[in-house]
């Protein structure tokens, strides 16, 4: 069949790969690069075990082509932790037991990892919402909508502003800090 050579950016890294033109971009994502994370659950679309980012936008990668990541800039579960430190969601995942088996795992953090980006303070309500997209069926939902509450809580004080010192008066009324 016809390879379709494709250029994209991948996890901040520029890559390259040629695919078959009907090949979806999760089979691409694992059979060609080697970037297992994301999981087959469906190949529907209707479990979110394959999300990932593509362009900022939370997609089912079992229903985008891998010739449709041409000049794309595509972020995957590989992507989330600094070298060996992991990403508050991924350690707060660990921390709540928010996952047994693992296959819907990466698609919730990658999901979870688009809903702080644009929204750093959610509801439970909003949460659920956002997650609807991905389906578990082993843990429930309830550790991980606290994992994805805790590390927005988390994630908020770290961002916060350090209060100024306060200034003291001098026994001369000269305000030093």
């Amino acid at each position: 069949m016809f390879q379709v050579h494709v250029r994209t950016r991948i996890n901040g890294d520029d890559t390259e790969f040629s695919c078959e033109a009907d090949e979806t971009l999760l089979d691409a994502l694992r059979d060609r690069l080697g970037l297992t994370g994301a999981k087959e659950g469906c190949g529907t679309g209707d479990c979110g075990a394959c999300s990932v980012l593509v362009d900022g936008r939370l997609v089912c990668a079992c229903l985008m082509l891998g010739a449709e990541a041409e000049g794309c800039d595509i972020e995957t579960v590989e992507g989330m932790a600094d070298g060996s430190k992991l990403h508050p969601l991924q350690q707060k995942f660990l921390d709540h037991a928010a996952l047994q088996c693992g296959v819907c795992t990466p698609g919730f953090l990658v999901a979870a990892k688009s809903l702080l980006e644009r929204n750093d303070n959610p509801t439970e309500e909003e949460v659920r919402y956002w997650l609807a997209g991905n389906l578990c069926r082993c843990t429930g939902y309830d550790k991980i909508v606290r994992a994805v509450l805790d590390t927005a809580a988390d994630m908020r004080k770290a961002s916060k502003p350090k209060p100024a010192k306060a200034k003291k008066a001098s026994a001369k009324g000269r305000v030093s800090a």
